[in-house]
């Protein structure tokens, strides 16, 4: 019995690799299509892959020939055109196709909590959001007109050894061993989940090749719930510092002193969010997210300390920084 075929799109990414590696691992016969130019991560020895760039169809289509494949993810489309490209290349030449969208697509703020998948798709603050959502209702009129055979996937903060969920990035990390001021949005009470990339590759390699997935979404987190003071504060232990000095500051006037921060807070961090996971356990019945913060946060300092030229310091956030933590003082 042959093993199903996937080819995904990307690859290499914070959630794609784990994926690649669980699908892998599993036994699946995996192709990577992507550039080749990432360096941080590695593909497993048993995948696969093509060298081409998706958003070159001809590219694309050139280097995949006649191949069809029985599930095709694509990990790294951003807008509708991307996803149209994806519907013209491979209409007819696949059982399911996967499309990573985002949570920060449902409603913004959210009226109700749990999230669930029914839940309103709107967020009139981050514009990656919106095209998220235009993307998926290109997927569903696809599949409700010609039976385009879509799922889509939504995750939520998902992060790897490389990922720090902190506003500020290596440039936080390194103002809390320097014992200066940490700025956190809002009051750092407003609720958060994040999920480690290994635990998200466990539902969703699950979904790849299940029936009933296919014309349906499902959004994809831990059930852990966690404060941002919380984080940030899991983060500094990580850190070896005991006791950070976090700043509380209003989104509102992050988002004044720097618009892409600002978009990215009142788009999706700063409102508190709680997941209900039971329909897409409902097809991977054995999910359950393993890896608490606390672990995930040591894993990522650990990594960091290890690769000193990845510990960049954004001066001109710095700069930002000192400025609202000066003002909120």
């Amino acid at each position: 019995m042959t093993s199903p075929t996937f080819l995904f799109i990307g690859g290499t990414g914070n959630i794609s690799s784990a994926c690649t590696e669980r699908a892998v691992a599993l036994g699946y016969d995996v192709t990577v299509l992507n550039r080749g130019n990432t360096t941080t991560r590695s593909l497993p020895d048993a995948a696969r892959t093509v060298h081409a760039d998706i958003r070159d169809a001809e590219s694309a289509r050139a280097a995949l020939g006649t191949r069809t494949f029985d599930v095709v993810v694509d990990f790294v489309a951003f807008t509708p055109a991307h996803v149209q490209t994806d519907i013209d290349l491979f209409r007819g030449r696949t059982r399911q196709y996967v499309f990573i969208s985002s949570a920060s697509a449902y409603q913004t703020p959210p009226a109700r909590l749990p999230i669930v998948e029914s839940t309103p798709l709107r967020n009139p603050f981050w514009p990656y959001s919106r095209d998220k959502i235009a993307c998926e209702q290109l997927l569903t009129e696809a599949y409700r007109s010609d039976g385009f055979p879509a799922t889509i996937v939504r995750p939520s903060h998902t992060y790897d050894r490389t990922s720090i969920p902190l506003s500020g990035g290596w440039t936080d990390i390194d103002r809390m061993r320097r014992g200066q001021d940490v700025i956190v949005h809002g009051d750092g009470t407003s609720l958060w989940t994040l999920t480690h990339h290994v635990d998200f590759a466990k539902a969703f390699v699950g979904l790849l090749g299940h029936p009933q997935a296919i014309g349906d979404s499902f959004h994809i987190t831990s059930d852990e719930v966690l404060t941002w003071n919380q984080i940030y504060e899991a983060m500094a232990a990580a850190a070896g510092v005991v006791t950070p000095r976090l700043v509380h500051v209003a989104s509102e006037t992050i988002a004044r002193a720097d618009a892409e921060l600002g978009a990215s807070l009142l788009g999706d961090k700063a409102h508190s969010v709680i997941f209900d996971n039971s329909k897409v356990k409902s097809l991977v019945p054995d999910y359950i997210a393993t890896t608490p913060f606390a672990v995930g946060a040591r894993e990522i300092v650990d990594w960091y300390d290890a690769h000193p030229d990845q510990q960049v310091v954004n001066q001109a956030l710095n700069g930002i920084f000192d400025q609202l933590a000066a003002a909120a003082r």
